[in-house]
C-alpha cells in the first residue's frame, strides 16, 4: 500500500522575490518563496529528527531558568540554531529556538507550542506541535520561513525510542511558474530534508514539481523530479544546474537519454470517465458506465490487504444498504494479488459487500487500475451513469462525507430529470 504522511497548517501570504534566469532561451523560471503553508499544498512531508540531551552547550549565553531543560540544535541555511525544550513535571512544555543564532534565547520570537491530550487506557498522553521560524539565509534581509514541529509524549510506551526526539519538517517552498517552450506550468521547488539550503546534495534533497497536465496537483512519478537528475517532458530532456542556497538555478535542455513518464489522465470532477468492458467475478460482462443508465455508480478501487480500504468497508456497506434502492450502485475493482479470488469472495461475503467485483489477479497492474492511473488505494470515482461524468472523487467518498456526497448527487440528478 502506498501512503503519504499528511498534516495541516495555514498559508501566510508574504512573498520574497526569487526570479530565476534560465540558461536556455526556451526555458523561463519564476519562483517566489512561500514562507509557510507549503506542506498543505504538497500534501506530505519527510520528517527530520532532532535528538535532545541534557548537556548544556557552551554556545548558550542566556536562556530560560529551569532544571528540566533538554538541549539540541537544528542546522539550517548553514547556521546552527540552539533548540531548548522545557518539560517540567505537571506543567505545560515550552520550546525555545535561537532564531538569530546569537546564543541568547530571550530575544527571539516565542515559539508556538500547542498541546493535545489523548487517553490511553488509564493514562493520558500529551503530544505537542507547533511552528519554528528561521531565516532562509544568513543576511538581514533573509525571509523567515516555517518548520512544522511535533513531539510525542516522552512517556508513551509505544514510542519509547522517541523519548528524546523532536520531529520537524519543511513548511516552506519556492512556488511559481516554469515556461518550457510555449507551455507554462505551475511549479514548486521543495527542500524536503529541511536544510534551508536548496543547493544541498543527496538523494531527493530537493524536488522540482511541475503540474504538466494542469490539474492542480503534482502526480507521482510523472510530475515530481529529483533536481540532481535530468527529466523528460514531452520528448525534451531538461537538466537543472548551478543551484544556489536560496533556490536559484539554471534550466537547460540536455543531450542525456531519459525516458518520459507520461502524466495520468485528468479524472477530476466534471470530466468524462473512460469507458471499459470487462468480466465481473460472477462471470458476467460489465460495460462501464453504459450498464448504469439512470443510476449513479461509484467505481471503488480497494484490496483485502489494504488496511484503510477495509476501514471504509463497514460504513460503505451500511450506506449501500440505504442508498442502493434510491439509485446508487457500486462496482468494486480489487487490486488483490494473484490467486486471491477465494479470499476476495470470502472477505466480501463476510463484510456484507453485496455489490459486484472485478478481479484479475494482477495486483497494482490490474487492467482497470492501469486505465485510471491508480497508484494508491482506497480510491473512488462517483459517476453519472447516463453521461459518464465524474461527480465526486477523493475524500468526499470516504468516511462520514460519503453519505452526504451520495445524497447530494441523487438530489441533483433528480432535479435534472
Amino acid at each position: 500500500m502506498k501512503t503519504l504522511s499528511i498534516s495541516l497548517c495555514l498559508a501566510v501570504s508574504i512573498v520574497f522575490p526569487s526570479i530565476l534566469r534560465a540558461a536556455d532561451p526556451t526555458a523561463e523560471v519564476k519562483l517566489e518563496v512561500v514562507p509557510e503553508g507549503a506542506m498543505r499544498k504538497l500534501g506530505g512531508y519527510m520528517p527530520q529528527q532532532l535528538k535532545f540531551n541534557t548537556a548544556k552547550p557552551a554556545t548558550l549565553k542566556k536562556g530560560p531558568d529551569s532544571k528540566s531543560l533538554l538541549y539540541g540544535t537544528i542546522q539550517f541555511a548553514g547556521v546552527r540554531h540552539l533548540v531548548l525544550l522545557d518539560e517540567p513535571e505537571g506543567q505545560d512544555a515550552r520550546l525555545y529556538v535561537d532564531a538569530n543564532a546569537n546564543g541568547d534565547l530571550t530575544d527571539d520570537p516565542q515559539v508556538e507550542w500547542k498541546k493535545k491530550e489523548q487517553p490511553l487506557g488509564n493514562k493520558t498522553l500529551t503530544t505537542y506541535s507547533g511552528s519554528i521560524k528561521l531565516p532562509l539565509g544568513k543576511d538581514d534581509k533573509a525571509p523567515m520561513v516555517a518548520l512544522g514541529a511535533y513531539r510525542f509524549d516522552k512517556n508513551d510506551p509505544q514510542r519509547a525510542q522517541f523519548k528524546t526526539t523532536l520531529f520537524y519538517y519543511r513548511d516552506y517552498a519556492l512556488d511559481g511558474q516554469i515556461t518550457l517552450g510555449e507551455k507554462t506550468y505551475h511549479a514548486i521547488l521543495t527542500d524536503d530534508k529541511a536544510t534551508g539550503d536548496f543547493s544541498a546534495k543527496g538523494p531527493d534533497a530537493q524536488r522540482l514539481m511541475i503540474d504538466r497536465n494542469n490539474n492542480g496537483k503534482f502526480d507521482f512519478p510523472s510530475e515530481i523530479f529529483d533536481v540532481a537528475k535530468a527529466f523528460n517532458i514531452d520528448g525534451t530532456v531538461w537538466k537543472v544546474s548551478d543551484r544556489t542556497v536560496d533556490g536559484n538555478f539554471k534550466l537547460a535542455t540536455s543531450a542525456e537519454k531519459v525516458a518520459e513518464i507520461k502524466p495520468p489522465p485528468d479524472f477530476s470532477v466534471g470530466k468524462a470517465i473512460p469507458p471499459f468492458k470487462t468480466k465481473k467475478m460472477d462471470g458476467k460482462t460489465v460495460n462501464f458506465p453504459q450498464d448504469y443508465k439512470g443510476k449513479i455508480v461509484m467505481l471503488d478501487f480497494w484490496a483485502t490487504w489494504c488496511g484503510p480500504c477495509m476501514g471504509e468497508v463497514p460504513g460503505l456497506a451500511k450506506a449501500y444498504q440505504e442508498f442502493h434502492p434510491k439509485g446508487i450502485d457500486i462496482l468494486g475493482i480489487s487490486l488483490d494479488q494473484p490467486n486471491s479470488a477465494d479470499k476476495v469472495k470470502q472477505v466480501t461475503g463476510d463484510n456484507n459487500m453485496t455489490w459486484p467485483q472485478v478481479y484479475d489477479g494482477k495486483f497494482w497492474q490490474a487492467e482497470i487500475a492501469q486505465l485510471y492511473g491508480i497508484n494508491s488505494i482506497p480510491a473512488a470515482f462517483l459517476v453519472d451513469g447516463d453521461t459518464g461524468t465524474i461527480l465526486a472523487v477523493g475524500n468526499s467518498l470516504r468516511g462520514p462525507a460519503l453519505e452526504e456526497t451520495w445524497k447530494a448527487a441523487l438530489e441533483k440528478k433528480g432535479k435534472k430529470e
